[in-house]
């Protein structure tokens, strides 16, 4: 899995079996997962066809699952919990259907999961979602408008997705922490330029930290002069033996530990990837060892 921005559209890539209760959802094997912030005053009574477009643009095919939301992607939460990525925007006023309100969930897990491990996924992210909003002193559980897709890929390892398994456990937390950040960037009290990163961290004690490069006090924790576009590699968990391996972290739950892989901290590497976004790992590896 990979994903990237672009034109305010988040693009997840990868080879997936994924659920969705988005637009031309189901249950199917798609190459692309995107959430589309739509133009102010979108009206527009096709959206397969819409979104069909925004892929065709982006030259990708078609068998993607998409989700569309009116908050811009600079927004967007991206929150880190083992082998699962949540990447979740959220916009909520006063809870009522006439209201432009949107909580758009996307689950990634590299772990393969069965399609009741998915479905059960969906329950799972839907109880942490109301829970989060009742903890903000919301009256509803959600909005009208909201849409998830849950993608998975690798051997199946989950059976199930409940909040006491280890997946159900890594979505319901990311989902819990997720909405209230997510709402903070919607509402302005708090201001990015671009989508913030959390990490679900053990070191001093179980908590959540938001990676913000500028302030990172283990600069350079590679080599003086590198490239940090990409601390948290888009890539990850690439799954390349070439540039990490699986480690038995707490709990006992495998994690892909890649912590001396330099391949995107190279700034030719990073400014490539940057110019090239739809760039492939393999590719970066081979314009690394031909330079």
């Amino acid at each position: 899995m990979r994903y990237y921005l672009e034109n305010n559209t988040l693009f997840i890539r990868g080879r997936f079996t994924a659920a969705s209760s988005g637009v031309a959802g189901g249950i199917r094997q798609v190459s692309t997962v995107l959430n589309h912030c739509i133009p102010s005053g979108f009206d527009n009574d096709d959206p397969v066809r819409y979104l069909d477009r925004v892929v065709s643009r982006s030259g990708m095919g078609p068998d993607y699952f998409g989700l569309t939301t009116a908050g811009e992607m600079r927004q967007l939460c991206v929150l880190q919990y083992d082998f699962v990525t949540v990447f979740l925007t959220a916009g909520v006023n006063d809870g009522t259907p006439d209201s432009p309100d949107t909580i758009n969930i996307i689950v990634h897990s590299a772990q393969g999961m069965t399609d009741g491990a998915m479905l059960g996924g969906i329950i799972t992210l839907t109880g942490a979602k109301a829970q989060a909003l009742r903890d903000l002193g919301f009256s509803c559980t959600g909005t009208a408008a909201d849409a998830v897709v849950i993608a998975h890929e690798g051997r199946v390892v989950h059976t199930c997705a409940s909040p006491l398994t280890p997946l159900g456990q890594c979505i319901s937390a990311a989902v819990l922490h997720g909405v209230p950040e997510a709402l903070k960037r919607y509402t302005g009290e708090v201001v990015r330029e671009a989508p913030s990163l959390f990490v679900y961290s053990r070191f001093g004690g179980d908590h959540w930290v938001e990676w913000e490069p500028r302030s990172c006090r283990y600069y350079p924790c590679h080599f003086p002069g590198q490239r940090c576009d990409f601390c948290y590699c888009p890539f990850y968990p690439c799954l390349d033996e070439d540039l990490g391996q699986w480690v038995t972290g707490s709990h006992n739950r495998p994690v892909w530990n890649c912590s001396s892989c330099t391949l995107l901290h190279e700034p030719g590497i990073a400014d490539y990837l940057k110019e090239n976004p739809e760039a492939s790992l393999k590719e970066l590896k081979v314009r690394k060892n031909t330079r």
